[in-house]
């Protein structure tokens, strides 16, 4: 009796455990991806987030010409609706440009126009499908970009606020694409400091980063690298929580987004193969921390999240598209 009683009490504080324990744990690593289009007709876009009841959120740079890049949310039954609007659209060494990458949190949406280095915040806790869009203007805005100049880390000065994470103390960290640097912006106060520099990856070939995550104890950041992006020459580089920089992971190529697995291993994704005609058609990969391709001829994607279970979410900068990636 005695013995029935201890294994039926070995069993509930096993029960126990499991029930309290993040299911991601035992979800396995992907092995290779399949995928299916989520939506399509998207005007370039750049950056995909998710807010915490399945929406994807998405950047779209626009024409080139004038003001028409958006911020859009996507329902999880594939219902489109703009957000805002009226974000100047650039046309650049044949690239169409300006806004950036998007977070959401606690009700929040924090985007990114990297072309004019302004970081917008918007309340979007009761925004629904189907609502009319709010005015750029009526929208906070904090200039990074001239902090950033001011530091004058590069020849010449540039800056590119293009994708952020928010750290283990809440903090936020920018990574400027022109400046090869992680910018701190205080949460309380919004004050900025520069929090770590990217070194080249190879003998004048500057990082370029593009894409940031926080793994629970250091912050993973993947590079697409400078002219002429050179096969090989991309690395995932790891920063401490107190601004060391070191090599996490080598011999990539064109990297323009980062996102973790369920177990907190990077998953990157592959721009293309720079060519005399420029990025080679379906040249783009999703890989894993260690170089394996997990999905392959895939059209210049720009982002990569992880959704619900098996599942990430990946844009595709050429041809409009996010696909719903399963393992």
């Amino acid at each position: 009796m005695k013995k029935s009683i201890y294994s039926l009490l070995t069993l509930l504080v096993f029960l126990f455990v499991l029930a309290c324990t993040d299911h991601d744990i035992f979800e396995p690593e992907p092995e290779t991806l399949s995928s299916e289009i989520f939506i399509r007709g998207l005007k370039y876009p750049i950056g995909l987030a998710a807010d915490d009841t399945e929406n994807l959120w998405v950047t779209e740079a626009g024409s080139g010409k004038g003001n028409d890049g958006s911020v859009s949310m996507i329902t999880p039954s594939g219902v489109k609706t703009t957000f805002v609007t009226g974000l100047q659209s650039l046309m650049r060494e044949g690239s169409i440009e300006g806004i950036a990458h998007l977070g959401y949190r606690a009700g929040k949406l924090y985007f990114l126009h990297g072309s004019n280095g302004i970081l917008y915040t918007a309340d979007v806790s009761s925004f629904k499908s189907g609502d009319k869009p709010v005015e750029l203007a009526d929208i906070d805005s904090a200039d990074i970009g001239s902090y950033v100049e001011s530091l004058g880390l590069t020849k010449p000065i540039n800056s590119n606020t293009y994708d952020f994470t928010f750290g283990p103390d809440d903090h936020m960290y920018i990574i400027d694409a022109g400046s090869n640097a992680v910018i701190k912006r205080d949460k309380a106060n919004g004050a900025l400091s520069l929090f770590a520099k990217i070194p080249n990856v190879a003998t004048g070939v500057e990082a370029v980063p593009t894409g940031i995550v926080f793994d629970g104890s250091k912050f993973l950041i993947s590079t697409l690298t400078g002219f002429p992006f050179t096969t090989g020459d991309a690395k995932i580089f790891q920063v401490s929580t107190t601004g060391a920089v070191d090599v996490y992971k080598s011999n990539f190529t064109t990297l323009t987004g980062i996102t973790l697995s369920a177990s907190q291993k990077p998953i990157v994704i592959q721009h293309g193969v720079f060519g005399a005609m420029g990025f080679a058609a379906k040249s783009g990969k999703v890989l894993n921390e260690d170089g394996k391709i997990l999905l392959d001829s895939l059209s210049r994607p720009t982002d990569i999240i992880r959704g619900n279970g098996q599942t990430f979410y990946l844009l595709s900068y050429q041809d409009g598209t996010i696909s719903k990636l399963s393992y």
